[in-house]
């Protein structure tokens, strides 16, 4: 805009006095027309304003943020780390597989004792079984100037008598001193062997489980009573014997119970 001091320079310094007579009506329209004159003078120097020189101011645009969560406040695996992630992922399938390796366990020592079986345990994946219930009266060692070879639990005549691992029925039936008995072959080559029986639940050449019924307590043969001898045998029936109250403390079970 242009200043003021270039409009009022072309202005009289003052205003001449009307003579005498002439009224105030002339004054006025002197006044008036020196206005009307400034106010020309002021528009001729003013610029115009022009409408292009008017620019729009841009409107900025607004986007709402929205949040990669899932419905009911899921969160995508882009929205967490990689590594927490990895992390989280190992945990839960290190967990899962343990949760099924202890169900699995669970099952098949549930199963050996679905028959009545005392106690079962298991010694890596194979499950071992307590053969009867009742007392010890007789462990392997040396008796009355020989070797007892066995481990002898006495109970009643008909308490059931279980498998005290996976295997194949070798022998059931007569056999001398012992009256009747029933030997088991198991994955490992050994022998397990039953004597003194009252009768077998088994025969040649069946395959069993762990907890299986296969025969039950009697007092037959060179007997002191009714109990079940017990004997672990190693490579064949006629191999070598191991104390068997050893050998099942090694798998995790007493003798008897």
């Amino acid at each position: 805009m242009p200043s003021c001091p270039t409009l009022l320079s072309a202005l009289p310094t003052a205003l001449p006095v009307p003579p005498a007579g002439t009224g105030g009506a002339l004054f006025a329209l002197a006044a008036g027309a020196l206005v009307a004159g400034a106010q020309t003078s002021y528009d001729e120097l003013a610029p115009p304003v022009l409408d292009a020189e008017v620019r729009p101011v841009a409107v900025l645009s607004f986007q709402p943020i929205t949040s990669t969560a899932g419905s009911a406040g899921s969160v995508n695996d882009a929205d967490l780390p990689a590594a927490a992630t990895s992390d989280d992922l190992a945990a839960l399938a290190k967990g899962a597989r343990a949760g099924e390796e202890a169900q699995r366990r669970s099952t098949l020592l549930s199963r050996a004792r679905a028959e009545g079986a005392p106690a079962a345990a298991m010694d890596g994946d194979e499950v071992t079984v307590q053969p009867v219930s009742g007392r010890i009266t007789s462990t392997a060692g040396p008796r009355w100037g020989s070797t007892h070879y066995g481990l002898d639990i006495a109970n009643r005549i008909g308490t059931p008598i279980f498998a005290v691992a996976d295997g194949v029925v070798e022998k059931s039936g007569p056999a001398g001193g012992f009256g009747l008995w029933v030997v088991l072959r198991h994955s490992d080559g050994s022998r397990s062997v039953y004597g003194h029986i009252n009768q077998a639940f088994v025969t040649a050449g069946e395959q069993v489980s762990a907890g299986d019924r296969i025969a039950e307590v009697g007092n037959r043969g060179q007997s002191t009573g009714p109990h079940l001898h017990l004997e672990i045998r190693q490579g064949s029936v006629s191999g070598d014997r191991v104390d068997p109250a050893g050998w099942l403390r090694e798998r995790g079970l007493e003798p008897a119970g």
